[in-house]
């Protein structure tokens, strides 16, 4: 089995107008190097991109990187929601033989995270876990939460239509 991890960004603007990685997205980037020393991944994917045109998530969590340096670290800098980062991350997996994925997001994000990369990597033959480091959930991200669950069929459908003319694995 190959393994690898999966960490979609997490980006907010500061006042100086400049796009940077949240101290929670932080937090995933240090759990996934946590899980790495326990499943040992073939790859890391990083992805999200910065709508200010400045470096992007993956860019900066590939920076912050803490991890083994035996571990391949891509970034993904293009994806700008959670349906993205799963359609513009499965090629990547694809193309280095991943079989199994783990994707490392807060408590709070798991719900939408299972929506779609459990729901799709495993058409595509690539088994999705989801894990979570322990952080306090926010109002605003509870709220944020909300917001995006009224969202997740459109997504998932712009997703799929992205990923559409590769062939599922049968029975996916």
């Amino acid at each position: 089995m190959k393994r690898a991890i999966v960490v979609p960004g997490q980006g907010t603007l500061g006042t100086d107008g400049a796009y940077r990685i949240t101290p929670a997205c932080h937090r995933l980037i240090d759990h996934a190097a946590r899980l790495a020393n326990v499943l040992d991944p073939a790859l890391v994917v990083v992805s999200g991109w910065s709508p200010s045109g400045g470096e992007s998530e993956a860019a900066q969590m590939a920076a912050a990187w803490p991890g083994r340096t035996d571990v391949e670290v891509v970034a993904e800098k293009t994806a700008a929601n959670t349906a993205e980062n799963m359609a513009r991350t499965l090629p990547l997996l694809e193309a280095r033989g991943i079989t199994e994925a783990t994707v490392v997001c807060l408590p709070l994000h798991r719900l939408r995270v299972a929506y779609f990369f459990r729901g799709v990597y495993p058409r595509f033959g690539i088994a999705a876990r989801v894990s979570s480091p322990r952080v306090a959930p926010t109002l605003g991200a509870l709220g944020w939460e909300a917001v995006a669950l009224s969202v997740v069929r459109r997504q998932r459908r712009a997703a799929l239509a992205e990923l559409e003319g590769r062939v599922p694995t049968p029975g996916g």
